[in-house]
């Protein structure tokens, strides 16, 4: 959508701002059952595991200059492409809603003036970002993300400084899940990373200093949301807020937070659309995903998000590790091809692996072993039938 290339700090800000999220501190709270060391291990593992498949996916796309959905056509072919396309749409409308929901949510118990209000105010902050665009926000991200650093470290001490550890209930959350769990949110950026390295003056550079600073702040929101509940006794984190004293500062986290992290979601949601068709304009497609994401923050009620996060690792997850088997292992390009057959089918098995894997429960989660096994078989498939033709 724009051509200007970003430098490594511009990057490192981007994803600064897709870590500060909402989302990530309520997945967090999940973890308190675990106690706070497993816990810890738990969120530390899942994040090396997923911000090094998220690597691969911004490396692959820095190096080709494309962008997330013009690299699934690479593995799948310009057809075959199309089904990512659409599924990565659709989660990404899915994030907005969510994100908007969460935000709206927590803004409504520091300022009751009713959740819909909040929904309309948060939708309209990220049309806003969306029209200033990637390439001219430098300035107010830097402002935005500095105020969103301190009052982060302001409600860290809060929670560290001042609360005492509380009985928390198990809950069922084993240590492999909780691991899994931890994965799911950079997964979850697997599909739109290349949209942001691709544009980078050093891709490999870019997307090494975007990956550490996006694993490192979501570990923090974790950490945070487990720290609530565990130190707390509280899971809400509004009401933590206000106790606190944080009203105006809480709410400003809670604003800025989810519009930073969800533009990223609807941004990508227009360069996708691209990768449809020609026609499709990708800055009014973000704005129609917006919209959309807002109405259904609006409609519907979306407190549980574990389906859906299992669900995006279910479906990108193999997708990457054809992707990886092929760049990194094979050297295929099908992208002049209508469909790859042979890895559409190595996706489905791949696919059915990790919801195979979801009932059993493995210290590293459904992730890493799917992963690995779907690239024996993509490289077991070239052996055996030989590499497809370009």
């Amino acid at each position: 959508m724009e051509n200007r290339k970003t430098s490594i700090f511009e990057n490192s800000l981007i994803w600064f701002g897709a870590g500060v999220s909402l989302a990530e501190i309520l997945t967090g709270t999940y973890f308190a059952s675990l106690g706070f060391q497993k816990g810890l291990l738990a969120i530390f593992i899942g994040h090396v595991i997923g911000c090094a498949m998220m690597f691969f996916a911004g490396f692959i796309g820095g190096k080709t200059r494309r962008s997330a959905m013009e690299t699934v056509k690479m593995s799948f072919g310009q057809k075959g492409a199309l089904f990512f396309a659409i599924l990565n749409i659709l989660q990404l409308v899915g994030w907005t809603a969510i994100m908007i929901y969460d935000g709206a949510l927590a803004a409504g118990g520091i300022f009751h003036i009713g959740n819909w209000i909040w929904c309309l105010v948060i939708g309209i902050l990220i049309i806003i970002w969306i029209f200033i665009g990637i390439e001219n926000l430098g300035k107010i991200n830097t402002v935005a993300m500095a105020a969103l650093f301190i009052l982060t470290l302001v409600l860290s001490y809060i929670i560290f400084g001042h609360g005492t550890l509380k009985a928390i209930p198990n809950d069922g959350l084993t240590f492999g899940a909780a691991v899994e769990l931890a994965v799911a949110m950079p997964l979850s950026w697997l599909p739109l990373i290349s949209d942001y390295t691709r544009e980078a003056k050093e891709p490999t550079k870019a997307t090494f200093s975007s990956v550490v600073v996006y694993g490192l702040v979501s570990c923090w929101m974790y950490i945070i949301g487990m720290g609530i509940s565990i130190f707390t006794g509280e899971s809400d984190i509004a009401q933590i807020m206000v106790k606190a004293g944080l009203g105006v500062a809480g709410l400003l986290i809670i604003v800025f937070s989810t519009v930073t992290t969800t533009f990223l979601d609807a941004w990508s949601a227009g360069i996708s659309s691209e990768s449809l068709s020609k026609n499709f304009r990708g800055k009014w497609f973000a704005i129609a995903a917006t919209v959309i994401g807002t109405i259904g923050a609006i409609v519907y009620p979306m407190d549980d998000i574990t389906d859906f996060l299992y669900l995006i690792g279910s479906v990108f997850a193999p997708m990457i590790a054809v992707q990886i088997a092929d760049f990194f292992i094979l050297h295929q390009d099908f992208s002049r091809k209508s469909v790859c057959i042979q890895n559409l089918v190595v996706w489905l098995i791949g696919f059915v692996v990790y919801r195979w894997l979801m009932g059993i429960d493995t210290i590293l989660g459904n992730t890493l072993p799917d992963m690995i096994i779907t690239i024996v078989v993509s490289v077991l498939a070239s052996l055996l039938f030989g590499k497809t033709k370009k």
